[in-house]
């Protein structure tokens, strides 16, 4: 049976019965409504709210969401993106809380959405079920494992959705599909009713285009009541993480910077090497690099951290399943379930003792109302169909920058920030845990000004040759890096690059005679 034909079987609850013709028509539909719906939904039915004796509309009254397949809906079987998983579990009988707090606040549930299977990817894609189509850049991953609820929302099919982040679930296609992104704090927002992925890591987050109802979704979520506003202090602009991008710093985080110094004043803004801090502050992270024989560096070593504690926990959960059921799995995620199956328990002390430390170290550098600024994803979207070792390489440097709020606990925001290639880029706010109402609020506070600097940016690069304006700035950006690093001779020659594309920006002359000034110094 073809893969839509999975899908119309679940949504219409047909397993028997159909004559040849009813067959064909019902075909035909689904094919009909997968494309309406760029595949986004795998379930469609209604869960409205209870009608309130009171004459007062309720906080989301209107407003319509659907959730990822793996969240409990009474009367309804959680697939967790996988047939086999669908096929051994009962329908649910109760509905997670999460979706309960907003179908009793006013919100009108209107299907289940596709995810990556068991929960165990960040691109998008599905073996079983297709990839659903990314509105913002459709020959592009849509990012994972929450894809559907990324792109629902993305496709304007629902005003906001459900979905779980565990290690970026959520953060990555909010990021790949160019909407906002709700992580929240690690344990904020009850996950009963919902199949755990890793424990240690696992939230219910939310998707939206428009802040206001994100910050309303997200109140609701949290069980928040409204309090006056808090104004950040400062935001720390992680150098380091930027530099991890492939995307010119100046084309993904120059908008939000000026809209930082509109809004709060240039003294708000404040630069930090996070790998140094993190280095510093986290002294086990030397123990494990020994243990393992590694030479990477502090982030990349709190992420591997975080993998490894990821693979034991899903181990724990769901290796009674996958020997019983031995389900088919894609070759991505049979690889990682293979990978957590062997995992041993003997490095789960060290590990959660750099979970604690990092814990710690975040949130106290983000204490008295520190916001910290960073790349939500190393890169655009990867396209359709890229190899396997390149999805991985990407997986790994994504990794890099979602660990620090999975280690931390912290609670984490994405938004868009413009186009490259005419693809969405993000970048995202983090603040310490438990401060997902200050989070939100600042993120209404910046986001109309953010989109005004990057549709400004936007007409400017429009003026200019593309090619060339993004050859040169990328140029500028090395060289600016090789500055911080003290490295003189690189920035000059990296200026130099520039002025030969691009020879009438005064900026890229000031810079390579400030590099020559600090080399004579030196």
């Amino acid at each position: 049976m073809p893969n839509d034909n999975k899908i119309i079987a679940r949504s219409f609850g047909i397993l028997i019965g159909l004559g040849l013709a009813g067959f064909f028509v019902l075909r035909r539909a689904l094919r009909l409504a997968v494309k309406r719906d760029n595949g986004a939904f795998i379930e469609y039915f209604e869960l409205p709210p209870a009608t309130s004796p009171s004459s007062a509309p309720q906080p989301l009254s209107g407003l319509t969401f659907a959730v990822k397949d793996i969240f409990d809906v009474e009367g309804f079987v959680t697939g967790f993106g996988n047939p086999d998983w669908a096929a051994t579990h009962e329908p649910a009988t109760r509905t997670a809380l999460a979706v309960k707090y907003l179908v009793d606040s006013g919100a009108t549930c209107v299907g289940k959405l596709h995810m990556d299977e068991l929960a165990y990817s960040i691109i998008g894609d599905n073996k079983h079920y297709g990839t659903p189509v990314n509105p913002a850049a459709p020959t592009r991953v849509p990012g994972g494992s929450s894809s559907g609820s990324g792109v629902a929302v993305a496709a304007d099919l629902v005003d906001f959705s459900l979905g779980t982040d565990t290690a970026g679930s959520v953060r990555v296609p909010a990021a790949f599909c160019g909407i906002l992104g709700f992580r929240p704090s690690h344990g904020a927002v009850p996950v009963i009713g919902v199949i755990p992925m890793a424990q240690s890591f696992d939230t219910v987050g939310c998707f939206a285009k428009d802040p206001t109802i994100l910050r309303q979704v997200g109140h609701i979520l949290l069980q928040l009541s409204y309090t006056d506003v808090r104004k950040p202090q400062r935001f720390l602009i992680a150098d380091d993480c930027f530099e991890l991008s492939l995307i010119p710093n100046e084309a993904s985080v120059g908008a939000v910077i000026r809209s930082i110094q509109k809004l709060f004043g240039r003294k708000a803004l404040q630069h930090i090497n996070l790998g140094d801090y993190v280095a510093s502050a986290v002294p086990s992270l030397k123990v494990l690099q020994k243990e393992i024989g590694s030479d990477m560096g502090a982030i990349s070593l709190l992420r591997t951290a975080m993998q490894m504690i990821q693979r034991w926990e899903f181990k724990v959960n769901h290796e009674g399943w996958l020997t019983t059921a031995n389900p088919n799995l894609g070759p991505a995620t049979a690889a990682r379930t293979k990978a957590a199956l062997e995992t041993t328990s003997h490095l789960l002390p060290l590990l959660q003792r750099i979970k604690d430390e990092a814990r710690y170290a975040i949130n106290d550098l983000l204490k008295d109302d520190m916001l910290l600024v960073l790349p939500t994803v190393p890169d655009i979207p990867p396209k359709l169909n890229t190899k396997p070792e390149s999805l991985e390489e990407f997986r790994n440097r994504a990794m890099d920058l979602i660990c620090i709020a999975g280690m931390s606990g912290c609670c984490q925001v994405t938004m868009p920030a413009g186009e490259h290639d005419d693809v969405p880029m993000a970048v995202s706010l983090l603040a310490r845990q438990g401060s997902d109402r200050f989070l939100l609020d600042t993120l209404l506070a910046l986001y109309a000004t953010v989109q005004v600097e990057d549709k400004a940016d936007a007409n400017q690069r429009a003026s200019l040759s593309n090619g060339h304006f993004d050859a040169a700035e990328l140029a500028k950006e090395k060289g600016n890096a090789a500055f911080k690093r003290n490295d003189f001779k690189n920035a000059i020659s990296h200026y130099t690059d520039a002025i030969r594309i691009r020879g009438n920006n005064p900026t890229y002359y000031n810079n390579r005679a400030m590099a020559y000034l600090q080399l004579r110094r030196a």
